[in-house]
């Protein structure tokens, strides 16, 4: 075992490490990868149309567009909820909402289409 000092965000800790030989370590099994989920089908954008998928999983608290609404690039589409904090989903380019695939209180996974921008 050795001790040491660390200091984190101005406060001091004293740690005790192991040292571990690692030729006397066993090598334990390699986990099995569980099977990937199936991705959700992309929804086709129109043609030159720009899909905005959802950057992560969670829950759509407002929907701030509508179908034929024009937008410009940085606009807020939407806010999705995940893991307790309110994300904005804007605007990658300037257009208008050809469709919008989601409503409030939706759950959405990561790449779900949640609006087209034509």
């Amino acid at each position: 075992m050795k001790k040491y000092n660390v200091t984190v965000n101005g406060t001091s800790y004293e740690i005790t490490l192991e040292v571990v030989d690692a030729a006397n370590v066993k090598a334990a099994p390699a986990p099995t990868a569980a099977p990937a989920p199936a991705a959700p089908a992309p929804v086709a954008a129109p043609a030159g149309g720009e899909t905005v998928a959802s950057p992560m999983p969670g829950t759509i608290l407002s929907v701030n567009v509508q179908n034929g609404a024009s937008v410009k690039k940085g606009d807020v589409l939407m806010i999705l909820e995940a893991m307790k904090m309110e994300n904005e989903i804007i605007a990658p380019c300037d257009g208008t909402i050809a469709s919008v695939n989601v409503q409030n209180g939706a759950s959405v996974e990561t790449g779900a289409t949640l609006c087209v921008i034509a």
